[in-house]
């Protein structure tokens, strides 16, 4: 049996299909490559263009107009394992895949700056459609789970800069779709579950400020902040359809990207800058995700580049500890490391800039999440001893290129 769950999104002139495996949750530690390359930190260090949506406030570095247009080649390698009697450990299909991202920044005069955007921002998946399924004898197939949600996000941003102080407004569009399948051997003789393509458009907002402590004789200093506020995204028929094949009837279909803060610290002395973030990401109050348990997650970035001539390397590293925990729920558990296994935490970055001329240049960005391992108990569906185990390693490289005029 197959089953087809390609999605398709949007970005400017480009058509892409895409399932994202995130990083902090289901959020990409960052977008953009020059960000990626330094541990994800963005919040009160500039990349340009690229800052449009980590910290709009941030555009306020760019001289005219600046253009950054890339993305990142995804490739993660996932391992689930229901712990039957003879039913073996399944890789996702799900491995390889590409996020689109382009920004624009330009100055209008001393004071305002303006930016706009589009970017694959967040999703999760995992393919075990080819898996043997063959109840009889113990081979559950991983119940055949697909699963596929992407979300890209729009934006316009206003900024306003005077003395070492920026703000930062941006309205935010995302288009969102979520796919989720499977076959239920649970039900004799077989069930097939899924509802198809459902699609949805939110709207939030992203603010951000910094403040540069240069007039007041601590020149390379910034501190920086930013407020992403909640999406709410409804998927007609996705949970509710997914759920009530297990006799849960009645679940919602509202999977909500959750509010986000942040704080964040960069330094910059002659040729070397470093850089800090912190980022709290509140997934116990989204709807969806809590009905899931999901927990909040506290993200810590740092970031180091330097710089000569016309080359710049970065280096960096970004942490945040799992959003999804074993629950006493099984079902929950099976279906979060099944379907959804947001389990990332660890990450090691590096990349770097090669200026062709004052106009182009050329970043490059390779990101490395290590295996993480989680075994959650489900013998409330399987019986006493039952678990599932799943691992998750990622490995992405970014590319961006950089027009100034």
């Amino acid at each position: 049996m197959k089953i087809n769950t390609l999605g398709r999104i949007i970005t400017l002139s480009l058509v892409v299909a895409t399932t994202i495996h995130a990083t902090n949750g289901d959020n990409l530690i960052s977008v953009g490559a020059k960000s990626r390359g330094m541990g994800g930190t963005g919040i009160a260090v500039s990349h340009g263009a690229e800052s449009t949506l980590n910290n709009p406030a941030l555009i306020t570095s760019v001289e005219g107009t600046e253009v950054a247009f890339g993305g990142t080649l995804f490739m993660p390698t996932i391992k689930s394992q229901l712990s039957f009697p003879g039913n073996p450990e399944y890789t996702s299909d799900a491995d390889m895949n590409m996020i689109p991202e382009v920004s624009i920044a330009h100055k209008l005069n001393d004071n305002w700056f303006i930016g706009i955007g589009m970017w694959g921002t967040a999703g999760m998946g995992t393919d075990y459609s080819k898996a043997s399924l063959n109840p009889a004898v113990g081979q559950m197939g991983n119940f055949q789970m697909v699963t596929n949600l992407q979300l890209l996000q729009f934006g316009i941003s206003a900024a306003y800069k005077t003395g070492g102080l920026s703000i930062a407004l941006t309205p935010v569009l995302q288009y969102g779709n979520l796919d989720i399948n499977y076959f239920n051997p649970l039900v004799p003789p077989g069930q097939n579950v899924g509802a198809g393509l459902a699609q949805d458009f939110g709207f939030g907002y992203n603010v951000g400020a910094t403040y540069d402590f240069s007039d007041d004789g601590i020149s390379g200093l910034t501190l920086g902040a930013f407020y992403k506020s909640s999406i709410e995204m409804s998927y007609d028929g996705q949970l509710s359809t997914a759920m009530a094949a297990f006799g849960m009837p009645g679940f919602s279909d509202t999977l909500e990207q959750p509010a986000e803060y942040g704080l964040g610290l960069s330094y910059t002395a002659g040729q070397h800058t470093f850089a800090f973030d912190y980022r709290n990401i509140q997934w116990s109050d989204a709807q969806g995700y809590s009905d899931f348990q999901w927990i909040d997650q506290d993200v810590y970035a740092f970031g180091y580049q330097y710089s000569q001539d016309n080359i710049a390397l970065r280096v960096g590293y970004n942490y945040g500890s799992s959003a999804v925990t074993e629950t006493a729920n099984p079902l929950f558990n099976m279906l979060n490391l099944l379907g959804f296994p947001a389990t990332s935490e660890t990450h090691y970055t590096f990349g770097g800039t090669y200026t062709f001329t004052e106009q182009f240049s050329l970043d490059l960005a390779y990101v490395y999440s290590p295996k993480t391992t989680e075994t959650f108990d489900v013998s409330g569906l399987f019986g006493p001893g039952s678990d599932i185990s799943t691992s998750h390693e990622e490995n992405s490289v970014s590319f961006q290129l950089v027009y100034k005029f």
